[in-house]
């Protein structure tokens, strides 16, 4: 997960090395960067960061990304496999070029192994669904012909329903 399964644009590659190095620590790449339905100019990069000390890290990506504290949402997560409930933050960033967006979850260091372990499952998904998700990725974002809430709702059904056989418990503070 440290490497991306799909090439993403060159100045995201300079961007997530930077980043890397700014924050001493490994970048995990997940979701649709990893798959096949991965749409170079609109699919947004996700990255997990792990830490000891979040506090400290958001204050070094405030700085590194030029954001203040509140661009940062706090959120719980019920892992679909285990039950058990994760805290982190995650904010969604644009590049000033506009040709690349991440959206990074910030993680305590002691929930990793259980963290990657449920980003791993829709990582590796059966093809039909990534074929699928990438029909309807191409109908909302090339053709627009998709409203945004069916996309999202068809989207999470593909990735919550159809991988976990449930739907996800996810909540933005």
């Amino acid at each position: 997960m440290e490497k991306t399964k799909n090439k993403m644009p060159n100045n995201a590659k300079i961007f997530f090395k930077r980043l890397k190095n700014y924050l001493d620590t490994n970048l995990y790449y997940y979701g649709s960067i990893q798959r096949y339905d991965y749409l170079p100019k609109f699919s947004d990069i996700d990255v997990a960061i792990f830490c000891d000390n979040i506090d400290s890290t958001i204050s070094k990506l405030q700085t590194f990304l030029n954001v203040n504290k509140n661009s940062f949402k706090k959120f719980i997560h019920r892992l679909p496999r285990t039950g058990k409930v994760i805290y982190g933050q995650k904010i969604k960033y644009v590049d000033p070029y506009k040709t690349f967006t991440v959206e990074m979850a910030i993680y305590d260091e002691k929930q990793k192994q259980e963290v990657l372990m449920e980003k791993k499952t829709k990582n590796n998904i059966p093809f039909y669904i990534s074929f699928f998700l990438y029909i309807i990725k191409f109908l909302y974002y090339e053709l627009r012909i998709l409203p945004f809430k069916l996309f999202f709702k068809i989207k999470k059904y593909c990735l919550n329903e159809l991988i976990e056989g449930k739907d996800t418990e996810y909540v933005i503070l």
